[in-house]
């Protein structure tokens, strides 16, 4: 069944790190200089009051340097990430990020930086983040960004505070208690809007996968602050009618606010601010190469319109054609959304990207992935107990949805199965049941990170998973069987007395079971 036959994930019976070495172990011995500053901390603790202090020592492993270096070596063995092989994961983008950008953001200018520094003193890298800010805005059509928020949902949370301090500022906030969403919007959509306080309103999706106009116009009032929406929608569907939309939103006096987790596919083709929308977020992983996930620093700036650019966080770059300047001084800023000035290595790697690419890189970049999905979506929705929703004969941009309906009919094999197959076959498994509006759905996006070769080796991997499906469904339904963890009850994996995510959760629940 796997595109190459030879894919085998190492399998270590890896204790965690606190179960490895022994007492009096260690990886490092500091030469007398250096024993010298640490004899200067332990001096510095004796001064902590005796009550903020430890009764005892953390609880931290002791191992030597090699034990770590195995330890953490045969880890990544068993793990699977985007420099390893084809991630299509919908909605995710999951990119390559260059190296050269990882390189150069641990130069010393950057990594030795304090934010409390004096700003004449970082005056290169606030120009950094000032062109930063410009190139956002001209790529998204907005007026002003805002590079604070620490990832996209972040972004999401400031721009509906955005909308709420708009319709405060013109005294209309106790009116103004709804947000719209589509059915097939991300699940941080109304997850924002609720958590600044607005009601939560769904419009339906029509026959092409759009949103349905007359469906949008019966829920719009005077109670509604804005519509959330992204364009390309999540089922890879370009909204054709976007300036209909942006209109109905805007008459009733509401403001449309940009989800840009699908900017990828649209770069240098066509830009949210001339489509209507007044409020942006940027994935920056998403769009411009900065790394995803893993639970490490994340950016997600805000574009807006210039009405709106009072109301951003403090503080902002400003610069009056000779130095670069932090202004706190605006009276109608919705305060701070996080310490600081954002994730500054992230978004000086998001700098990097769009300097090497430039315009027509970045151009280039979304009509690969375009090409790509497009390519991808053609060859599988031929295959059998495969369909893709939604008028099926038009062209989607960066990712599309397909559903494995048929194949749940006729051979009770399940999205979730031919997901897990997938990883049998060195690939990593797509979006799976989301959007909701698809039964089955399998949410592809290859992006352009991948060449012909490897879109060809998801076909051939689809195409056997495919064949097995009816020929040996049973078979199929214990995979995946190549990869470190074999098949997992999913039930039992997202229990909370299942999971321990610290170690002092599974050192209690050691000493509870013995």
């Amino acid at each position: 069944m796997a595109v190459n036959s030879e894919f085998r994930q190492a399998r270590w019976g890896e204790p965690l790190i606190f179960e490895l070495g022994a007492e009096g172990r260690r990886g490092y011995i500091p030469p007398p200089a250096e024993r010298e500053i640490v004899d200067e901390v332990g001096d510095v603790l004796e001064e902590v009051p005796p009550a903020l202090r430890r009764s005892e020592p953390p609880a931290l492993p002791q191992l030597s340097e090699p034990e770590v270096l195995r330890h953490y070596l045969r880890l990544s063995q068993m793990n699977y990430c985007v420099d390893l092989g084809l991630y299509p994961l919908g909605s995710c983008t999951m990119k390559y990020n260059p190296r050269i950008s990882e390189t150069l953001v641990k130069h010393p200018g950057l990594t030795a930086v304090h934010p409390y520094q004096d700003p004449e003193t970082v005056q290169g890298l606030l120009e950094i983040l000032y062109k930063l800010e410009r190139w956002l805005a001209e790529i998204t059509g907005m007026d002003a960004v805002c590079l604070q928020p620490s990832a996209g949902a972040h972004g999401e949370l400031l721009g509906v505070l955005l909308m709420r301090a708009y319709h405060k500022h013109r005294g209309e906030l106790g009116q103004r208690v709804e947000i719209i969403v589509p059915d097939s919007a991300h699940g941080t959509n109304p997850a924002s809007a609720a958590m600044a306080g607005f009601r939560v309103v769904v419009v339906p999706s029509n026959e092409e996968g759009c949103v349905d106009l007359e469906a949008l116009k019966a829920a719009v009032s005077k109670k509604t602050a804005g519509l959330m929406l992204t364009n390309p929608n999540t089922l890879g569907i370009f909204e054709s009618r976007i300036v209909e939309i942006a209109e109905v939103i805007h008459d009733a006096g509401g403001l449309l606010y940009y989800d840009g987790a699908n900017l990828n596919a649209i770069l240098g083709k066509a830009r949210p601010g001339d489509m209507g929308f007044d409020i942006v977020h940027i994935n920056l992983h998403k769009t411009f190469g900065t790394p995803h996930g893993g639970g490490g620093p994340g950016a997600g700036p805000v574009g807006v319109i210039e009405e709106l650019e009072k109301f951003l966080p403090v503080p902002r770059i400003v610069y009056d054609g000779e130095r670069y300047t932090l202004d706190y001084d605006r009276p109608h800023s919705i305060g701070k959304i996080r310490s600081f000035y954002g994730n500054v290595s992230v978004l000086v790697k998001a700098y990097i990207y769009i300097l090497s690419l430039g315009p027509e890189g970045l151009k280039e970049a979304a009509e690969v992935s375009v090409l790509n999905a497009n390519y991808l979506m053609r060859k599988l929705q031929r295959l059998r107990g495969f369909e893709l929703p939604y008028t099926p004969e038009r062209p989607r941009k960066h990712e599309f949805v397909l559903s494995a309906k048929p194949m749940k009919k006729e051979a009770g094999i399940t999205a979730l199965e031919v997901a897990k197959a997938l990883l049998d076959c060195g690939i990593h498994a797509p979006t799976i049941y989301f959007p909701l509006i698809v039964d089955e759905a399998l949410m592809i996006e290859p992006t352009e990170s991948y060449g012909l070769e490897e879109l060809e080796g998801m076909v051939k991997a689809m195409e056997n998973i495919s064949r097995q499906a009816y020929a040996t469904p049973d078979k199929l339904k214990q995979a995946p069987s190549n990869t470190s963890v074999g098949r997992l009850d999913e039930v039992k994996a997202s229990h909370p007395r299942t999971m321990a995510l610290s170690w002092r959760m599974h050192t209690k629940r050691t000493k509870n079971t013995k």
